[in-house]
């Protein structure tokens, strides 16, 4: 039976970021996750975590600057060196909240940026992080994000996330599969989830096209998760979707798959 974490950057709107790790608990989540935990103090989220009784499943490394569209910097020429320090400071909060998972955002790149360059950077970084990740026996993601909702991401297939993957050559790097994403650029999701099974280290769902509940849209969730029992796949599935309306009440989706993990 999957294990689910709840995104809560997106998910407990309603309330505060602290507040969101009660709230999640509440409803019968056992783990979660967040974009980026950088404006708080690892130490006061740690409380949070354990006054909840949740497994901090996973975060982002810092991804340069957001509020000027920035979205990762890891295949950004010439930002090498603040890319390394961006791993230094995750790896301290992933400490800190005994996270084992960590994934690298690619970034946006011009429309005329040489791409074999910045797949170059983007493999030379990607090693640097899963070297220094692998220390802690910590885990490096990265993940395909759709061309709608990030124009002029680095990363937007799965086969070239496996080929980065390859080149990098690093046990500790894996494959953060987003089926919402995977679904606007490719489709085919039992396929991909078939396919690229033995590469994933986290998977991540939203209803598509609107990105809300996953029993919201034409992704038949359900029976994917049932095929991610059959494939025997044991690791998270992070509910990465802005709630249509209120959190709690478009959680009837989450009550067939609760058990004793999950609530």
């Amino acid at each position: 039976m999957p294990k689910f974490a709840a995104n809560l950057s997106m998910m407990f709107h309603e309330v505060g970021f602290l507040e969101r790790f009660g709230r999640a608990a509440a409803c019968g989540f056992r783990g979660v996750e967040f974009l980026f935990p950088y404006a708080f103090d690892a130490a006061a989220i740690r409380v949070k975590l354990e006054d909840s009784g949740l497994e901090q499943v996973l975060f982002n490394l810092p991804p340069g600057n957001w509020d000027a569209g920035e979205r990762g910097i890891a295949a950004l020429p010439g930002r090498e060196e603040e890319f390394a320090r961006t791993v230094e400071q995750a790896l301290e909060y992933a400490e800190e909240l005994d996270c084992r998972l960590l994934h690298v955002m690619a970034g946006v790149v011009p429309s005329d940026a040489d791409r074999a360059s910045c797949e170059e950077v983007y493999v030379r970084n990607l090693a640097l992080a899963a070297d220094r990740a692998a220390a802690s026996g910590r885990t490096v993601l990265i993940e395909p994000i759709n061309t709608r909702d990030i124009p002029g991401y680095f990363l937007n297939y799965q086969r070239d996330a496996r080929r980065i993957i390859e080149r990098v050559g690093a046990d500790n790097l894996r494959l953060q599969l987003d089926l919402y994403h995977c679904q606007i650029m490719e489709g085919d999701l039992s396929m991909h989830i078939r396919e690229y099974l033995p590469f994933i280290g986290h998977i991540q769902i939203a209803g598509v096209p609107g990105r809300h509940e996953p029993d919201i849209g034409e992704i038949n969730y359900a029976w994917l998760f049932d095929l991610l029992d059959e494939l025997g796949y044991t690791g998270w599935v992070g509910c990465e979707y802005r709630p249509a309306h209120e959190t709690e009440a478009g959680l009837g989706w989450f009550a067939r798959w609760r058990s004793a993990d999950n609530g």
